[in-house]
């Protein structure tokens, strides 16, 4: 199945940053895509109630307004030989924002890594991580923390989770 997914960038965080005006059609065109990526521009065109190439620029104006930002498939971990899922909290130094950035884009490339997040509180990073076991788990958490940029690194694994199928579009303030 696939899904669309909200974008983690900077500009995405801050509310209101569709970089346009918004309105129902871009609301339902968003809700449907997250709902079911799949789904074909002449089916959202009439369910949208529009002709299929009005339908078309608008899911390209989304994405040339970086709304829309890629289509993903949405995969079971357990079912790829991920079945163990962990938050890695992680506190640097120097605590300096190049030092930081530099990091946490050389965490988001290691294989292991679903997301990162830089993050205000105990930690400076959160790497939600996926492996094939815990002795996986160690292993990552042992060669970060090799790393001469690490002061602190806890790892939490996850029994369960749950994630929203749809996030709703908000106006800006």
């Amino acid at each position: 199945m696939f899904r669309l997914y909200w974008p983690e960038t900077e500009t995405s965080s801050v509310a209101g940053s569709w970089g346009g005006v918004v309105d129902e059609t871009d609301r339902t065109i968003v809700r449907r895509l997250q709902q079911d990526a799949r789904l074909s521009n002449r089916q959202l065109a009439r369910e949208l109630g529009v002709a299929d190439s009005t339908c078309l620029a608008r899911v390209a104006a989304l994405q040339d307004r970086g709304v829309i930002t890629g289509f993903h498939a949405a995969v079971d971990l357990g079912g790829i030989g991920r079945s163990v899922q962990a938050h890695v909290s992680i506190k640097i130094r120097p605590q300096a924002l190049p030092t930081a950035s530099a990091f946490c884009d050389a965490v988001a490339d290691l294989p292991d890594v679903i997301a990162v997040y830089m993050v205000t509180g105990e930690a400076d990073l959160l790497a939600h991580v996926a492996v094939p076991t815990t002795d996986e788990l160690r292993e990552f958490v042992l060669q970060l923390a090799r790393r001469p940029e690490i002061a602190d690194i806890r790892s939490s694994i996850i029994y369960l989770s749950r994630r929203a199928k749809v996030i709703e579009p908000v106006d800006g303030p």
